[in-house]
């Protein structure tokens, strides 16, 4: 039986993969946020605001568990959702100031970590 094995450059690859996660989470948590939350915030810090579908396509999670991130940054103040003047059947999510504060604090310290990541 011929069994293969991932390459070393795959083990490679999905060890830094999981470094860079956990050094992602590790900062997060200090601002009291999951990596999922923080990607949100992200997306919207970056992107302005967006309906809950196109949060999901840039954060690549199901719209479900989307619902219950927003629901609890919401609840944190940090994003408010306002109804779509176009589209009665889509739902506008957009960062509240508190929000952008924190981005605003958050974004130096993480753009610089990621800077450290690809320097070879």
């Amino acid at each position: 039986m011929d069994r293969r094995f991932p390459s070393q450059t795959f083990i490679v690859l999905m060890k830094t993969a999981k470094g860079i996660h956990e050094k992602i989470r590790d900062e997060m948590q200090k601002n009291k946020l999951s990596v999922t939350e923080f990607s949100v915030l992200e997306v919207l810090y970056q992107k302005g605001t967006l309906t809950i579908q196109q949060i999901c396509q840039n954060v690549l999670i199901s719209s479900g568990s989307m619902t219950y991130v927003i629901n609890k940054l919401e609840n944190r103040g940090l994003l408010t959702r306002s109804g779509c003047p176009n589209d009665r059947r889509a739902i506008h999510v957009s960062l509240t100031d508190d929000g952008l504060s924190l981005m605003d604090a958050i974004m130096p310290n993480y753009l610089e970590m990621v800077d450290d990541f690809l320097e070879f």
